[in-house]
């Protein structure tokens, strides 16, 4: 009998490589704006999915882990994140993922929390958790972890600095919150998450230097291949809290797709770019099955460049504002799960002026 082992080898390289979910949240509440928020119910809901369905949750430090030691994790692994430590988290979240004896991570913004501490011991409700509450609950093992000083992004340069003098500034604001973090928390990981999800190349490696990983707001399961400065998160609130579109977040695959030089830039003038080239590094999928489409344009036309890469002419100016390409692709090896990547553009306006947050 003859054995295959070149099917062997695929069958192994795609069981042994992972596909790990991040799931980012804000508000669980039935009164914040819809746009962050999802209500305890449907939140609910989430878990019970997980539950039911056998997903492995995990604390977002072991993904961070496994990436950096480049170890495999069991299929269906799953971290819960949120961002701006609302004070919901404590009161609705909480009892929820305690029911499901499930790990979180929260990011927070020092500044922030303080201020709201200050108006805690005035006697006055604030939207935010203070400093006790959080240390309580990293008592219990959450993740605190570093959302910025404030909750300013960190691409939008002010003061008439330049971009040196900017990070110069930024970085001892970075290293200020994981200080306090710290002092405050007993925790210090040096995961930062990205104020609205912003970023660019020259960021990346600011975070590289500063020796911390970054979570980002875009699409796209995680692998071993992911960028440990701009590792995406699947928002999961309104309006992408329905259980059909969780289903395909929680079923998805690390698409390896790779931009090199200028087209790993994020943030561009309106009208400055009109095209993208990527890099691809997997074959466990049909060429005729591979769906890109960018918001504001739809369906994108793609043209392949032998088999190694394909370009994305687009079909129009990307819009002013937040401006994501996703792209996916049903896996061969693993019938029902689709590839998934999504590369960000933040669009200036003519002039170069940025949009409103």
């Amino acid at each position: 009998m003859r054995i295959n082992f070149a099917a062997i080898f695929l069958f192994f390289f795609h069981s042994a490589s992972f596909g790990a979910v991040i799931l980012q949240y804000h508000h669980v509440s039935d009164t914040t704006p819809k746009s962050t928020s999802i209500t305890p119910t449907q939140f609910e809901v989430h878990l019970k999915y997980l539950e039911e369905h056998s997903f492995n949750v995990v604390p977002l430090s072991q993904i961070v882990e496994k990436i950096k030691n480049q170890q495999p994790l069991k299929d269906k692994t799953v971290a819960i994140t949120f961002d701006d430590a609302y004070s919901d988290i404590l009161t609705q979240a909480k009892p929820l993922l305690d029911k499901f004896n499930y790990p979180y991570t929260i990011f927070v913004n020092p500044a922030i929390i303080s201020r709201s501490e200050r108006t805690i011991n005035k006697g006055k409700s604030s939207l935010y958790l203070s400093w006790a509450q959080l240390k309580s609950l990293a008592d219990e093992d959450v993740i605190i972890a570093n959302h910025g000083f404030e909750h300013d992004s960190i691409t939008r340069i002010t003061d008439n600095l330049t971009q040196t003098q900017w990070l110069i500034k930024q970085t001892e604001l970075l290293l200020k919150a994981e200080d306090i973090i710290k002092e405050k928390t007993g925790q210090s990981w040096h995961y930062y998450a990205y104020p609205y999800g912003e970023y660019s190349p020259v960021i990346q490696n600011w975070v590289k230097d500063n020796n911390f990983i970054a979570f980002s707001q875009q699409s796209g399961a995680v692998g071993l291949h992911t960028d440990l400065t701009s590792i995406p998160r699947f928002p999961a609130s309104m309006p992408y809290d329905k259980i059909s579109g969780l289903r395909n977040k929680l079923n998805s695959l690390p698409f390896n797709l790779q931009l090199q030089g200028d087209q790993a830039e994020t943030i561009y003038e309106y009208k400055q770019t009109s095209s993208v080239t990527f890099a691809i590094e997997t074959d466990d999928f049909y060429k005729s099955g591979l769906n890109c489409y960018i918001s504001g344009l739809g369906k994108q036309k793609i043209q392949w460049q032998g088999d190694s890469s394909f370009t994305i002419n687009f079909s129009g100016d990307l819009p002013t504002g937040r401006v994501r390409c996703n792209c996916t692709a049903a896996s061969i090896s693993k019938p029902g799960q689709y590839y998934w990547y999504s590369k960000p553009w933040f669009i200036l306006k003519e002039g170069g002026l940025w949009y409103p947050l």
